[in-house]
């Protein structure tokens, strides 16, 4: 059945771009990491195309690994702390959602229920919390751990938290400030709640101490492909982040977490799903080709060894890159996609050397997605869209904000023209635009969820 709803677009935001060798680029802004205006350059350009939101990728340390590879990578090493530079996002754009990661493993969830619902209000109901309990070990020994938990826990710890932060949330129902001079009664105390949340990891007494948000409370993103992953997406995300490697597994993906919801509750329609996709457009598929060997060929070995590695869990620092990859390196089973994985194999059982190699997954790893034209580009996700393998997409670009603007001025008048993407937003807050339903206070005697 065709969808009669819209694609939803989102930007995400490494200072310079997806690519590792963005900053390089003579379109960027080199001092940009450390410059509002170039963030807020790319807010606006996002919003004026109608986008539905900017998602600010984060990590909460710096990286570990190679440091000669690692002063050429300035994406982990020198940049914003996210709720700062989204509070000033708020005040700085009228309509564009504002997505921000923050880990559940390193802060506490009162903290995390007050900045967010601070933001919500800033933005008028424009924020939401990409949810994650973090990946890297790096994050670990900045928080008093050595390294990281372990996966079950840090998931069990997670769904606790967001648990509270709900709870947090609903302390004030809607309508509860009475703000009545006359008889000197600012809110109704029937309709604020205490949550005194006692839990495993998490003892919260509550109430928060802000009045319920724009939006009920901030819309919930979360990535994650695994088990505990795709139940925590199913129980509480409003977008969920998955990776676009293949049409049909992510249309598994799509329909194993949507159908899980009903049981939970749940309208399957009040989740997003939004693979993030490399896009690489030009005129003509020569162009576009052209952009992506531009920056591969201004990536240092370095550099590419450096991401091979953190890829195959493996040093590469020793081996020569004009000999053959040594077999003895590769693991029995990926850190990330199996897909890539197998044709990486294939590849060195070819006999390339070390360095055809990390250009043969510098051009995957980073040309994720689709290089083409306009109409190519736009008939990928078009199918993606319509045969429900997703609901939109994270949009990658290379760099930024010149392969943002390449994407609005080339492929979005073709979605418009298909009907596929809006032409100017629906509502005021990122929960209108995307069509989510407003959430239900816990603590309400009789309420009915809204659409």
């Amino acid at each position: 059945m065709a969808r009669t709803d819209k694609m939803k677009l989102g930007t995400f935001v490494y200072t310079f771009g997806f690519h590792p060798a963005s900053w390089l680029h003579p379109a960027s802004d080199v001092n940009g990491a450390n410059d509002f205006a170039h963030l807020l350059d790319v807010a606006k350009r996002s919003e004026a195309a109608k986008f539905d939101f900017m998602f600010m990728a984060d990590s909460p340390a710096a990286a570990v690994g190679d440091p000669k590879a690692l002063a050429r990578i300035p994406t982990k090493m020198n940049r914003f702390e996210p709720l700062s530079l989204l509070s000033a996002l708020a005040v700085t754009t009228n309509d564009l959602g504002l997505v921000a990661t923050v880990s559940t493993s390193y802060y506490e969830p009162y903290n995390v229920a007050r900045l967010f619902a601070s933001i919500d209000h800033l933005s008028k109901g424009r924020v939401c919390w990409n949810v994650v309990t973090s990946d890297h070990d790096e994050t670990g020994y900045n928080f008093n751990r050595e390294g990281l938990d372990p996966h079950a826990l840090r998931y069990e710890r997670g769904n606790e938290f967001v648990d509270v932060v709900f709870g947090l949330w609903d302390s004030f129902e809607d309508g509860a400030l009475l703000l009545d001079r006359e008889n000197g009664i600012y809110y109704d105390k029937d309709k604020h709640h205490t949550l005194n949340h006692k839990g495993k990891h998490f003892q919260v007494r509550g109430p928060l101490n802000i009045a319920r948000t724009p939006q009920g409370r901030p819309v919930i993103a979360q990535a994650g492909g695994s088990e505990p992953g795709m139940d925590m997406a199913a129980r509480t995300a409003e977008i969920v982040f998955s990776l676009a490697s293949n049409i049909d597994r992510n249309r598994a993906f799509y329909e194993n977490v949507k159908r899980r919801m009903p049981a939970l509750g749940r309208d399957p329609d009040d989740l997003k799903i939004m693979p993030g996709i490399v896009i690489n457009v030009g005129e003509t598929e020569a162009e576009a080709k052209a952009k992506v060997d531009y920056l591969i060929d201004k990536m240092h070995p370095d550099v590419g060894r450096l991401m091979l590695s953190e890829f195959l869990e493996a040093d590469l620092r020793d081996v020569a890159l004009d000999k053959p990859f040594p077999m003895d390196r590769l693991p029995a089973a990926p850190k990330g996609s199996r897909a890539l994985f197998d044709e990486l194999v294939d590849f060195v059982r070819s006999g390339r050397t070390v360095g055809e190699l990390i250009r043969h997954y510098a051009e995957k790893h980073t040309g994720n997605g689709m290089t083409g034209t306009p109409a190519q580009i736009a008939d990928f996700m078009e199918e993606w869209f319509e045969t429900r393998a997703a609901d939109g997409f994270i949009l990658m670009f290379p760099t930024l904000p010149s392969s943002l603007d390449d994407f609005v001025r080339l492929v979005l008048p073709e979605l418009r023209r298909r009907g596929l993407f809006r032409e100017e937003y629906e509502g005021k807050t990122l929960r209108e635009n995307l069509g989510l339903s407003m959430p239900v206070n816990r603590f309400a005697k009789t309420q009915e969820p809204a659409r």
